[in-house]
């Protein structure tokens, strides 16, 4: 018995030679669009549209797409996409671009199933809701609500929910109410493929705070390293010309046989380094320098 053919439209044809010409870009990325508005999608598309190109397709044509699109190694991608996935193209950099979407995301209020990111506290104070109702539902998540000036006030500091757990409905309401505001929503980068590289890489979420503050500590630590082993560069010649000239006295001194000053210099800029490099271990002062320099 011969086999029927499944009829695919004309449509749908030109969408998948569509994606499959879009996947000779640099970088081919899933992103999830979980829980995005449309209008703030719309936005984010909007504002990268000269780096990239943003299209929300059914998965079964993206997975076609990736299967038939002439390279093998594309095909790692395919179970990353789901049904909340949209497909990013861009001839950029993945992580370029993930930085970029980092920076796009925005408030968003706390909805039931979410996960806390960190523990959400509600701090004792007045707040501008009524008695009421308002009261019990308080009440039912753990804080201690108390009619103050005609308005309800809460008297004493209170976890509400803990980082990792899940947010509750009633968890999410009082949080409406308090306008409380934890969580931040836009497109998340899921899994990316190099075109350079030929290979996909996943985890590459960009937390910009994090990466800016390790910088900070790696260059806090690379400073007075770098001092003490004479390595001159903008930010440490002034320390190592202080330096030297503190040693350059010390040695004339030795020479001439001149007695010590009565009142030697204290707190100089360049003590102050010597003394953070005296309470680093060398190795580890190596790995902050290594670690600001790549």
């Amino acid at each position: 018995m011969a086999k029927v053919k499944a009829h695919v439209s004309e449509a749908k044809k030109s969408k998948v030679k569509e994606l499959a010409e879009l996947m000779k870009k640099k970088t081919v990325m899933v992103v999830s669009v979980k829980g995005l508005p449309s209008a703030q999608f719309q936005d984010i598309k909007k504002k990268l549209r000269a780096k990239a190109k943003i299209q929300v397709v059914k998965k079964s044509l993206v997975n076609f797409a990736l299967d038939h699109c002439g390279m093998k190694e594309l095909h790692d991608l395919v179970p990353y996409v789901d049904d909340s996935t949209a497909m990013l193209f861009s001839d950029h950099d993945a992580f370029e671009i993930s930085g970029i979407l980092a920076s796009e995301k925005s408030p968003s209020k706390a909805k039931a199933g979410q996960i806390a990111p960190f523990d959400i506290e509600v701090k004792a104070g007045p707040t501008e809701l009524i008695p009421g109702p308002d009261i019990s539902a308080l009440s039912a998540v753990g804080l201690a609500p108390k009619v103050e000036n005609g308005k309800i006030a809460v008297m004493k500091d209170k976890v509400i929910l803990q980082e990792g757990k899940t947010v509750t409905e009633a968890v999410a309401s009082i949080m409406a109410k308090l306008d409380i505001i934890p969580f931040e929503v836009g497109l998340e980068p899921i899994a990316a493929f190099d075109g350079d590289d030929k290979k996909v890489y996943a985890n590459i979420v960009i937390d910009k705070e994090a990466v800016t503050a390790e910088l900070e500590n790696a260059f806090a630590r690379a400073v007075p390293f770098a001092v003490e082993i004479n390595y001159p560069c903008a930010e440490t010649i002034d320390f190592i010309l202080g330096k030297a000239s503190i040693q350059e006295g010390v040695i004339t001194r030795i020479i001439t046989g001149e007695p010590e000053p009565e009142a030697a210099v204290e707190e100089t800029p360049v003590e102050e380094v010597k003394e953070e490099v005296k309470e680093e271990k060398p190795a580890e002062s190596a790995a902050g320098l290594a670690s600001l320099f790549g």
